[in-house]
């Protein structure tokens, strides 16, 4: 049986939260990856790197796992009710529920993590009891049907999570290794308790604008 992964792809997404795992599942054997929109007009993403979508979201078939990934263009998808009936739909077919980083609070806003343990990107861990959840700072967390992953680079994990439940460890392992996926970071500054603190303030600086009008957005949901 073919395996179906569907990613949404919308403006403003973070490009590495959906090619991290897009990159995983498409290396799984007998799996389809489809990446998800309104239109087929190319995505511009949160870094600028354009992306294509292949299958609207009025067309999208069902999938064995539906990934939500994260970005600036979270914001727009809070009050899109075009995107959020979508997304509650393809949840009630699927196997697994996923998201990547701040795509969790998108699956918070239609109605998915009332009562789930969720991750999210650390600069956003404190919007997920709005929705419900019960936060938890790892980078893969696992509830039922629910598979949420931290911030960014975590997807690349997610994504193998995601594989080896659906075709084992092994699977997972070699897909890994096709990669050569064996991180070493060249500083331990990766999240908030272990980098300096004026990189940490920085980062907060840069993330601003956006979080502000993304917790204006979840606040006046609420």
């Amino acid at each position: 049986m073919t395996l179906r992964f569907g990613l949404l792809c919308f403006p403003g997404v973070q490009q590495l939260d959906l090619t991290g795992p897009y990159e995983i599942f498409a290396s799984a054997t007998n799996s389809t990856v489809h990446l998800v929109w309104k239109d087929f007009q190319p995505v511009r993403s949160a870094t600028g790197l354009m992306l294509m979508p292949d299958t609207t979201l009025a067309d999208a078939p069902d999938f064995n796992v539906l990934c939500i990934p994260g970005g600036a263009g979270v914001n727009a998808l809070l009050t899109d009710e075009t995107v959020l009936a979508f997304i509650r739909d393809k949840a009630a077919k699927a196997r697994f529920v996923t998201s990547v980083c701040t795509g969790s609070l998108v699956l918070g806003k239609a109605g998915l993590l009332a009562g789930k343990r969720a991750a999210t990107h650390w600069n956003a861990m404190d919007f997920l009891p709005a929705f419900g959840a019960v936060p938890v700072w790892e980078r893969v967390v696992r509830d039922g049907s629910l598979i949420t992953a931290g911030g960014v680079t975590s997807g690349i994990d997610f994504g193998l999570v995601v594989v080896a439940e659906l075709l084992g460890r092994e699977e997972a392992e070699t897909i890994q290794l096709s990669l050569e996926y064996a991180p070493a970071p060249p500083f331990d500054a990766g999240l908030p308790g272990s980098a300096p603190a004026a990189v940490v303030e920085a980062a907060k600086a840069r993330m601003l604008g956006s979080r502000e009008e993304r917790k204006a957005l979840i606040d006046h949901g609420s």
